[in-house]
């Protein structure tokens, strides 16, 4: 098992329980794949202007999780995340096991 962190930017339109419903979606995916998530949720103040337009949205909402699971999995979330039209952008980082 390796560990990862995935940053997500969701579309600024959405409520509170649409993003809890985001967020649980893609735990899910990833204890689907028998992976484990440390932990996972809203960045910082979640709600952030962004440096540049990106869809013509000037803020987004920031969801950051910590995960381990096999190597198979940031690929499907990756699959997944490119397709979710609420996300705006997504990155999947492994960590570096010496940093912990």
């Amino acid at each position: 098992m390796r560990h990862y962190e995935a940053m997500i930017l969701l579309t600024p339109e959405l409520n509170d329980e649409q993003v809890e419903a985001t967020l649980s979606r893609y735990q899910k995916v990833i204890q689907d794949q028998g992976g484990t998530v440390h932990e996972a949720g809203l960045w910082e103040k979640g709600r952030r202007p962004l440096a540049y337009p990106i869809r013509k949205k000037t803020e987004g909402i920031y969801l950051l999780m910590q995960f381990e699971a096999e190597a198979e999995t940031p690929k499907e979330l990756d699959r997944l995340l490119r397709i979710d039209d609420v996300v705006l952008r997504h990155i999947v980082l492994r960590q570096d096991p010496h940093e912990e």
